[in-house]
């Protein structure tokens, strides 16, 4: 029989062999889901508990930001770490290997994959050039034909000008896209090896049109949409060059949005199943915001509103680029609501490579976050940026914008017109209030700020980073 201090010796090392392994990673990732798209967040159709428990379990932030508020660049951002400042349409092969996120984890034992909606160019900027060990669906397309067997034709007939090889190959009639990706998902890591840690990305296409859902889910939001009061909200209201969605009323979008959530907790049952939701860093977040506006022609279906935020996707307003954003991991972070830090998506992985690797990648824009998800301190005097170089009149009505956010204020000026308008979102969370003329000193330090910002960052070799040579 054991003595006590033997006993005592054996826990402690039992103990820290636990505490020196490494985490797994799993990174969801939507697309085009709004910051009010959960029912966490306030919408009151979508039902997303699974979502919601995942949030209360984690460090949920109300001050995260996608980098740029369209897909290509935003996911740019994320996997590169830096600012999407000249559009960067997807060229990775020049990223150095010191500064490739995911190299720096293969290096340190990790098995990774990437799965679902990629949109970052092919060849030597595809996901498997990139660095992930395996990939599943993942492709160059930025989206599919239909959410639904087969994927790359839509209710018309008409075909996609891009398939997504690994669905079609294994798809039947009636199979859905989103089950599909996370099914992927789930066998890799039931099939990981035990002693080896994993970093999975689950990149969905949903919720981005096309707007389709299971008939089941699509008929339970006919159904609860009736006990819905929206009083004298309208449907639309001018906004820029179109309109914008002011209802969360479209019971196909709320079922997209649920079958996500449905996902996302077979997801969470996966991890405990296997015993190792404890020691698994998992994050949710989006792109950008959701598509609540269209362009000149107003003709454009307009699923969801991100209301109370201004305009929507492809905008610099906070409907654009605020996005949910959660980070769980039981064995290290105590879950709390983290309202004072700014923090951006091109954070992402510097944040992870700090958490699982205690490791810093040096000269990128992109920030780890892992003092603040620890609770050590927070993040609200950081100054963070955007520039929307190529607008999209026709599409969502925008127009070309940049922006700066320092604390509470906010500046947005139109690169064209020179527009220029202060917002403080503490009091004015709809950016309603335009008070330039109101607080000019304020508005010059930010407008000098911007201006800094630009001389810095528009410069021939910014505008190549990642470009293929």
């Amino acid at each position: 029989m054991m003595n006590n201090a033997v006993i005592s010796t054996f826990l402690f090392f039992v103990a820290f062999g636990f505490s020196q392994q490494k985490p797994n990673i799993l990174i969801i990732h939507t697309d085009d889901l709004g910051y009010h798209d959960l029912s966490f967040t306030g919408s009151q159709l979508y039902n997303t508990n699974n979502i919601d428990q995942l949030a209360m379990e984690s460090v949920s932030f109300t001050n995260a930001y996608s980098s740029y508020p369209r897909c290509t660049p935003s996911r740019y951002a994320m996997m590169t770490g830096t600012y999407p400042v000249n559009e960067n349409k997807g060229f990775l092969g020049g990223i150095p290997d010191d500064k490739n996120f995911i190299k720096q984890f293969n290096n340190a034992g990790y098995n990774t994959i990437y799965v679902g909606k990629w949109h970052l160019g092919e060849d030597k900027s595809d996901p498997n050039n990139f660095g992930f060990k395996q990939t599943y669906a993942a492709g160059r397309a930025g989206g599919l034909g239909s959410r639904f067997y087969p994927f790359n034709y839509n209710k018309k007939g008409k075909r996609h000008k891009e398939q997504v090889e690994d669905l079609e190959k294994e798809g039947a009639n009636g199979d859905y896209a989103s089950d599909m990706l996370t099914d992927a998902t789930i066998n890799f890591i039931k099939n990981n090896p035990k002693n080896q840690p994993f970093l999975a990305v689950l990149a969905f296409y949903s919720v981005h049109t096309p707007i389709e859902a299971k008939p089941e889910d699509e008929a339970r939001n006919k159904e609860q949409l009736k006990s819905i009061d929206f009083g004298d909200t309208p449907i639309y209201i001018p906004d820029g060059q179109g309109r914008r969605k002011m209802r969360q009323d479209d019971p196909a979008y709320a079922g997209m949005v649920e079958n996500v959530d449905e996902n996302v907790g077979k997801l969470l049952k996966t991890l405990e199943k296997l015993r190792i939701d404890k020691n698994t860093i998992v994050v949710f977040s989006s792109d950008h915001g959701g598509l609540s506006n269209d362009g000149f022609k107003g003709k454009r279906h307009l699923a969801t509103t991100n209301s109370p935020l201004r305009a929507g996707k492809g905008w610099l307003y906070e409907g654009g680029i605020r996005v949910p954003l959660f980070v769980k991991w039981d064995r290290e972070l105590k879950p709390h609501i983290e309202q004072e830090s700014i923090v951006l998506g091109m954070d992402v992985f510097p944040t992870l490579l700090e958490l699982a690797l205690n490791k810093k990648i040096k000269d990128i824009d992109g920030k780890s976050y892992a003092s603040v998800l620890k609770g050590k301190n927070t993040w609200e005097d950081r100054t963070v940026f955007w520039i929307s170089r190529e607008a999209r009149p026709h599409s969502t009505g925008d127009s070309k914008m940049i922006a700066v956010r320092s604390g509470d204020y906010k500046l947005v000026q139109y690169i064209e017109t020179k527009q220029l308008e202060l917002y403080n979102l503490k009091e004015d969370i709809s950016e309603e209030f335009n008070l330039s003329d109101k607080e000019p000193e304020k508005m010059n330090q930010l407008l000098k700020q911007l201006n800094d910002w630009k001389e810095e960052m528009l410069v021939p070799k910014r505008l190549d980073v990642g470009k293929n040579k």
